[in-house]
């Protein structure tokens, strides 16, 4: 029996409806995970140790299934020497017993370089909690960048350092413009090594501090000065997720500064008496924790474009809570020298090298 014209109507906006419902439940399906995402992301990612507690603890609290446990110092610090990119990948793909995201598909790739820099510092390391990148970073006001680093010596004008606040010191060295000043303070001046000796200043902070030690009243009034219309420095190379700072001093502004023997300057074998001695510093940084990388080896190879190259390997240096390594090398000509660094990390099958150029001021 055929169906009526009414009936073949009647069929088709049922299955018109049914039609519309199940595509309605499709795109149900694949918004909710994105619009729970986003409510994650617009409340803010989770920290490190709330993330460990909801899913990580899981096993990392026991060791349940072969997991280095939480505070275990032993079982924590090879993995940490592969540095926390490393590390994060592993958990974001998943390695052994361990599946992707550990197993919960809602923790972003930022909480889980919290969730791992936590387990780290609880047990024994020292890393800083990643920050979302997407987010603008605070500023640190000049007087903060000061009271933190450069009072060590603009306080009492050690070495020839001008005094903060003390601004017929400071007017000569500003002559040529602010800009020029602040350049200065980011590629090292004098006895003054790059950035101040602290590697992490950004070039607006550098700025806000040399506002701020020329006028301390008026600066610390108006708050960070603008940010510098300038290039980035010759001094700062990143290799995959290293941060790599270049520091250059001459010796003789060095046994200016430490006329009496002390930590620094017995360094290396002593500070070299002679002529065209400089001390060459490498900083490194972790880029994503800005953590002080502590455990590589480093070579440096200096190269003369007539007399030809030499080459040494680097101390590690410990002084005013900076981590860095460092060495003498001669550099007596007015050519621009090449300064070739290597550095090994532990568990890497090759070192990496990058390359600096440094010409007398």
């Amino acid at each position: 029996m055929s169906a009526t014209a009414s009936e073949l109507a009647t069929r088709r906006a049922i299955r018109t409806k049914m039609s519309r419902q199940l595509i309605a439940a499709v795109i149900l399906a694949v918004v909710a995970p994105i619009a729970q995402h986003e409510a994650q992301a617009q409340g803010g990612a989770r920290s490190g140790k709330e993330v460990v507690d909801a899913v990580c603890a899981a096993c990392h609290a026991t060791g349940s299934q072969g997991a280095p446990k939480i505070g275990d110092a032993k079982a924590w610090s090879a993995r940490a020497s592969q540095g926390l990119s490393a590390l994060t990948q592993h958990a974001i793909h998943g390695i052994r017993q361990m599946p992707a995201h550990g197993g919960s598909s809602s923790v972003t790739d930022l909480e889980i370089a919290r969730a791992v820099t936590y387990m780290v510092n609880q047990s024994g390391g020292s890393w800083t909690e990643p920050l979302d990148k997407t987010a603008p970073l605070a500023e640190r006001s000049g007087e903060q960048v000061v009271q933190a680093q450069c009072a060590q010596c603009h306080r009492t004008g050690e070495g020839g350092a001008p005094r903060i606040g003390d601004r017929a010191a400071w007017t000569p060295r500003l002559q040529k413009g602010l800009d020029a000043a602040v350049r200065s303070a980011i590629r090292g001046h004098g006895g003054m090594p790059a950035r101040g000796g602290l590697a992490d200043l950004t070039d607006t902070e550098i700025r806000s501090a040399v506002v701020y030690m020329f006028n301390p009243v008026s600066a610390a009034a108006k708050g960070p000065a603008a940010p510098v219309a300038a290039p980035p420095g010759p001094n700062r190379r990143v290799i995959g997720d290293m941060e790599v700072y270049l520091g250059v001093v001459s010796a003789e502004s060095l046994r200016a500064r430490h006329p009496k023997p002390d930590p620094e300057s017995t360094m290396h074998g002593g500070i070299p008496s002679g002529k065209g001695y400089y001390h060459v510093n490498i900083s490194l940084l972790d880029s994503a924790t800005k953590a002080a990388i502590t455990d590589a080896q480093i070579e440096v190879t200096v190269e003369d474009p007539v007399m030809g190259g030499e080459t040494k390997k680097l101390d590690p240096i410990a002084l005013d809570k900076r981590i860095s390594y460092g060495n003498y090398f001669r550099m007596p000509g007015k050519d621009s020298y090449s300064i070739v660094v290597r550095i090994q990390r532990p568990g890497t099958a090759r070192p990496v090298s990058t390359k600096f150029s440094f010409k007398h001021g």
